[in-house]
């Protein structure tokens, strides 16, 4: 069979709507954002979910980031064991904020 063709450019919809459900259902470790060039753990063990057109990141039993997915730019890790997603945090007033989410790696 051949492959579904990936949108390539980071701006579009497609793009941007194929991150979300890459990222869906994910098991996370753990998720960190910088602050003063510090990298600080806001949240452990959770997962990330899509609901209606919003990209929820839920660890240590709260949400710890929710943005539209076509407001979001998100990028995987080198590694492939987690990505980075910026947008505005919905869940803390709207507030721009980036956050590096990094999965569960089962062998």
């Amino acid at each position: 069979m051949f492959n579904k063709k990936r949108s390539k450019n980071p701006d579009s919809k497609k793009f941007k709507r194929e991150m979300a459900e890459q990222m869906c259902g994910h098991h996370i470790k753990y998720v960190t954002e910088r602050k003063d060039d510090v990298d600080e753990i806001i949240g452990r063990n959770g997962g990330i979910n899509i609901r209606d057109d919003e990209i929820i990141v839920f660890a240590s039993a709260d949400i710890v980031f929710r943005t539209k997915i076509y407001d979001m730019n998100a990028s995987e890790l080198l590694s492939k064991d987690g990505v980075i997603i910026s947008g505005p945090d919905l869940e803390h007033g709207g507030a721009e904020r980036t956050i590096i989410v990094y999965y569960v790696y089962y062998r």
